[in-house]
């Protein structure tokens, strides 16, 4: 685990930096998914991708208070569960492969393990 003296801002925490490029990464992967998909499957999945990133921002700017930056990194999490089941309607729908699927699932473990690290040791943030 990072130090608490090197984080400069949300930027720099490992934790921001897979969400956001796994936010990048489904958004590159649903632009092969059916043109009907369009108002459903695929804003929805963008849309929880990338809500775990833009969560993260917010529990670091209010990471002064600990409840309120705890319960910001659980919403991350529950937005990559979300995701998660996106991911398995995509795959189910046959629009990504079982590799493509099992290389996202993996990322999102090791993000939810992440992010429930943060919170176990919620006081190293607390600024």
């Amino acid at each position: 685990m990072q130090d608490k003296k090197d984080y400069k801002g949300y930027r720099d925490l490992k934790v921001f930096q897979l969400a956001y490029q796994l936010a990048l990464d489904i958004h590159e992967l649903t632009k092969n998914f059916p043109k009907e998909e369009k108002y459903s499957l695929t804003d929805q999945m963008r849309r929880s991708s990338r809500s775990v990133a833009a969560n993260l921002a917010e529990a670091w700017e209010k990471r002064r208070y600990e409840k309120t930056f705890i319960s910001k990194l659980v919403d991350c999490a529950g937005e990559a569960g979300e995701t998660e089941v996106w991911l398995c309607f995509s795959k189910d729908f046959k629009y990504i492969n079982e590799m493509q699927y099992e290389n996202l699932m993996s990322k999102y473990e090791e993000l939810n393990r992440m992010l429930y690290g943060i919170v176990s040791n919620a006081d190293k943030f607390i600024s």
